[in-house]
């Protein structure tokens, strides 16, 4: 198969185009460059492009012979999708219709949507299944579940076939050391928590310490990058197999405190790290743990990274080669 990976430059994005082509796929990345890097692009096929460029889009489909669409291009911090909605909604639905639209004009129905637990918001029970009431409270979310809907749509009215597979907190990098997390900002814990680590930041803050769990801290499912790369791959094999659309969460059933991933990190670096404790961010829920039963039995999707060590190992690998992120260069 020949495959577009919008988005393909970026963390997810270019994990999953390595992981592509490790199974034989050729692959076709598009990326802007906005938020990826040039030396992520790890396909000898590469478009420069926005995907609110429709006829680029289009263009790229035809001359490249696509047969299918991994999309991950989108603006993807909750903070800043607070303070520039603008912004969401224009990249993140604008720039998916566009897409949608080229998809349909050159007859290509087949996508993978790269989508988030943010769509569900607040839980209202734990660990969160497909079935969960959909609430988001950002408008990265809003925006990931408006998309969700289009392709309802689309698949009604013109016979798309998609998955949208809601993951939880990605994390981890590949192991051969081309690959890993580089945002400019970086807002993930796990790096931010590695590069205190390395002195490349004084400390860690905390965002509450006072949430209804054991520590104290936030509770999240962290899900090893390889993994979320291998489900893309499962979910393009269903589809290619004739089987309706559908949304699957991934993620690991297991849920680690703040605190548990900063000794966790100590543990694994042998370096200590200084903490400051700060007040809650608003819309930050207790406690995030998926339940991806739905994925194990219907893609025979199950994470080969089980362990928060083995993912944190391969972050700190990453980590300890990667220099100041202007030099990545894009």
């Amino acid at each position: 198969m020949t495959i577009l990976v919008t988005g393909g430059a970026g963390y997810i994005g270019s994990h999953c185009v390595q992981h592509l082509m490790s199974h034989g796929h050729s692959v076709v990345v598009f990326d802007d460059l906005s938020t990826g890097y040039e030396r992520f692009v790890l396909s000898p096929h590469f478009v420069k492009g926005n995907t609110r460029d429709k006829a680029l889009l289009v263009k790229t489909i035809q001359d490249f012979h696509v047969t299918a669409v991994m999309h991950f291009a989108a603006s993807c911090y909750v903070g800043e999708s607070v303070n520039e909605p603008g912004k969401y909604y224009g990249n993140n639905v604008y720039g998916t219709l566009q897409l949608l639209d080229a998809m349909r004009e050159t007859k290509v129905s087949q996508l993978v949507f790269s989508s988030t637990c943010a769509t569900y918001g607040v839980p209202q029970t734990l660990p969160l299944t497909e079935e969960h009431p959909l609430n988001p409270i950002s408008p990265y979310g809003k925006t990931k579940r408006i998309v969700e809907m289009m392709m309802e749509d689309y698949s009604l009215a013109y016979g798309l076939n998609y998955v949208a597979l809601r993951y939880f907190n990605a994390a981890g990098a590949d192991s051969t050391g081309k690959l890993g997390e580089a945002h400019e900002p970086e807002t993930h814990l796990i790096p931010l928590v590695l590069q205190t680590a390395t002195g490349k930041r004084k400390n860690i803050q905390i965002f509450g310490t006072d949430y209804d769990t054991p520590d104290g801290t936030c509770i999240r499912d962290y899900i090893h990058i390889v993994d979320i790369a291998e489900a893309h791959r499962l979910a393009l094999t269903y589809l290619t197999a004739g089987n309706s659309s559908d949304v699957f969460n991934l993620g690991t059933g297991h849920g680690f405190s703040v605190r548990e991933i900063i000794q966790a990190c100590e543990q694994i670096t042998g370096k200590p790290i200084a903490v400051v404790e700060a007040p809650r961010r608003p819309g930050d829920p207790a406690k995030l743990v998926a339940n991806a039963a739905k994925a194990n039995k219907v893609l025979g999707w199950k994470p080969a990274f089980g362990e928060l060590t083995e993912i944190i190992r391969t972050a700190w690998q990453w980590e300890q080669q990667v220099t100041e992120l202007p030099s990545l260069s894009r």
